[in-house]
């Protein structure tokens, strides 16, 4: 049976390395395009439960601010966990930043949109860089930090873009790499789920950026394929003991909690061990 994989040395386990560095500056020009083109009651529109518009793009501001280098969390509360420090920190900085007009926003996230861009194109990749809780890194290396990075900001775009009435983005080279760096929490989502060594489990996205990713029980815990990434059957041949089929909108959603597991799994085409097809559902890939 499997262990837990945070333990093990070495990095394998999360699939091959990505890189992010080429899409921060489309992406922030997809904002700046987004939020220059609201009409301005759509900024009070509820983007996230509690959060508008305004608050979402703000929020983003404080991301930038953060990796930067231009923003003070303070301390820690007597018993506060980490989740709930940070959900704290952004709330406080959302309430701080709720008077500052629209333009003047768009004017911020443009200056420090482009700077982290420009930081993050001459990033190491393999350089060691701040965690990633929900793939079960710390330190994760920089080229699962810069994608996991990339993902909240192209997220929190499509939460604006439906506050606004449109649909998701469907261009499906941003979209690749959101569902790509979503699947490395597989190895932690399942680090709980007991299964004999060469047990595979496949979570195949239809639809833009869609693809088919596995993972495999070893006697350190769940991998991701590395070996002709990514795989659905093995060089044996052997078939995944379970397979779950999701369309790309439910499937990012799921992973950023837009959809509850119970939900997506209902909206999937499943095969195989139903123990395993839950537990795959079970994927989160932000703080939650």
């Amino acid at each position: 049976m499997v262990a837990q994989p945070n333990d093990r040395p070495g990095l394998s386990w999360l699939g091959a390395p990505i890189d992010a560095r080429p899409l921060f500056e489309p992406e922030l020009e997809a904002l700046r395009g987004l939020l220059r083109r609201l009409r301005p009651g759509r900024w009070n529109e509820t983007a996230v439960p509690g959060w508008t518009v305004h608050d979402v793009a703000s929020h983003i501001l404080g991301d930038y601010y953060a990796r930067l280098g231009r923003r003070e969390f303070g301390a820690f509360a007597p018993g506060e966990s980490p989740e709930t420090f940070i959900h704290r920190a952004n709330q406080e900085w959302v309430e701080r930043h709720r008077d500052m007009d629209p333009a003047s926003l768009v004017d911020a996230l443009e200056e420090a949109g482009g700077e982290l861009a420009r930081r993050f194109a001459r990033a190491d990749l393999d350089a060691p860089s701040l965690g990633v809780s929900w793939a079960g890194v710390d330190p994760a290396p920089m080229w699962l930090d810069c994608a996991r990075e990339f993902t909240e900001y192209w997220t929190h775009r499509q939460q604006i873009r439906h506050a606004a009435g449109l649909g998701t983005d469907s261009e499906p080279g941003a979209l690749s790499m959101v569902l790509d760096t979503f699947m490395r929490a597989l190895p932690h989502t399942l680090r709980d789920t007991a299964a004999p060594a060469g047990t595979r489990v496949a979570l195949t996205v239809t639809g833009p950026g869609g693809g088919t990713w596995t993972v495999t029980a070893g006697p350190e815990g769940w991998s991701l394929a590395e070996d002709g990434w990514p795989l659905t059957e093995d060089s044996g041949g052997r078939p995944a003991a379970a397979t779950v089929e999701l369309d790309t909108e439910t499937a990012w959603r799921l992973c950023t909690r837009g959809v509850q597991p119970a939900d997506a799994l209902a909206r999937a085409r499943v095969e195989g061990d139903p123990r395993l097809a839950e537990a795959a559902c079970r994927i989160v890939s932000i703080v939650y």
